[in-house]
């Protein structure tokens, strides 16, 4: 939808069909989650959620929550990287293209707003159940 919102992209001079500006947005919106395995190595020291997600690619699709230990990433640090991703991210682009960069923008905070809702619902739901906020980060994060 946005696509049909934007007027055309192009880069260099070459028009970008809009399959071409979708499939984009999509990886925008996946592949920012990269970003975990830099935070847990930065936190874990090792590389293990990388290795894990090599040997067992199935389980990096289907079932996530295998990827890394709690703790491994957390909450607020997930989100602050998002946050300066998408804040270094979007202005680089405008020089390249302002509609490529508009893109990215709305792609990066809808997948920041679905992080957070995520998170609330998380803490709403397990807030009655910690012992305390270390175990409620412990079950969010």
């Amino acid at each position: 939808m946005l696509a049909a919102l934007l007027p055309p992209i192009s880069l260099f001079g070459v028009p970008v069909p809009a399959v071409i500006v979708v499939a984009y947005g999509t990886a925008v919106g996946v592949f920012i989650d990269l970003d975990h395995f830099l935070i847990a190595r930065f936190k874990t020291g090792s590389w293990d959620a990388v290795r894990f997600c090599l040997s067992n690619p199935r389980a990096a699709v289907a079932d996530q929550s295998k990827i890394f230990e709690p703790g491994d990433v957390g909450v607020l640090s997930r989100l602050l990287s998002h946050v300066v991703i998408g804040g270094v991210a979007v202005p680089l682009l405008a020089l390249l293209s302002v509609p490529l960069a508009i893109v990215t923008g709305v792609v990066l905070y809808a997948h920041l707003l679905a992080d957070l809702v995520w998170d609330i619902r998380l803490l709403e739901r397990h807030a009655e159940t910690a012992a305390s906020t270390d175990d409620l980060a412990d079950i969010i994060g």
